[in-house]
């Protein structure tokens, strides 16, 4: 079975990432595709910057990493701020390589215009990562999928680009889960 990890991509209070990454989880889930959705929230690990590890925060890296690496695929769900993902996002990549190689991700962006610069930043860094991103995400923008830009309230029409995506994702995620095997 595969196992799929949904990272919200946001750690700031008030953040809008709590209700699509809920969204986004409950969407997958009732599609019954036999595959095991998982919230993994940012919040929840309070890694330091990288490249300034504390002895102290070893555990909660190691913690992180367990997790990343636990999963045959990803959706990040990320706002886009100053037309990029987040700091925090980035700085929690940059702990992972071989825990994330030769396995998938899907993305689901909010923001301005829909997060999309968030996801094509995404794309890159999870390139380097050797991730394979794919071609559909779902893109929530801040002034029509949210009443005063913070009770979300989306269209229905996402959910074409849910089920595109999720399709996409769940396809190359059984794929290189087979690669993974293989070399193993």
């Amino acid at each position: 079975m595969l196992k799929i990890g949904i990272i919200i991509g946001s750690t700031r209070e008030g953040r809008n990432g709590e209700a699509v990454s809920s969204w986004m989880y409950n969407f997958a889930a009732n599609r019954n595709d036999q595959v095991e959705f998982e919230l993994v929230d940012l919040a929840s690990y309070n890694l330091p910057f990288f490249g300034t590890i504390q002895q102290e925060a070893e555990q909660i890296i190691e913690a992180w990493s367990k997790k990343m690496a636990s999963f045959d695929g990803y959706i990040f769900v990320t706002p886009e701020y100053n037309h990029a993902t987040t700091g925090v996002l980035k700085n929690a990549l940059d702990y992972l390589n071989r825990e994330i190689n030769n396995k998938a991700a899907g993305f689901v962006g909010y923001g301005g215009l829909g997060g999309a610069r968030a996801i094509e930043n995404l794309r890159l860094i999870l390139g380097e990562l050797q991730v394979a991103d794919v071609r559909t995400s779902v893109t929530f923008s801040i002034i029509t999928d949210f009443e005063n830009m913070s009770v979300f309230k989306p269209a229905d029409y996402h959910q074409r680009n849910a089920n595109e995506m999720l399709d996409q994702l769940l396809s190359w995620s059984s794929a290189l889960k087979a690669l993974r095997e293989q070399r193993l």
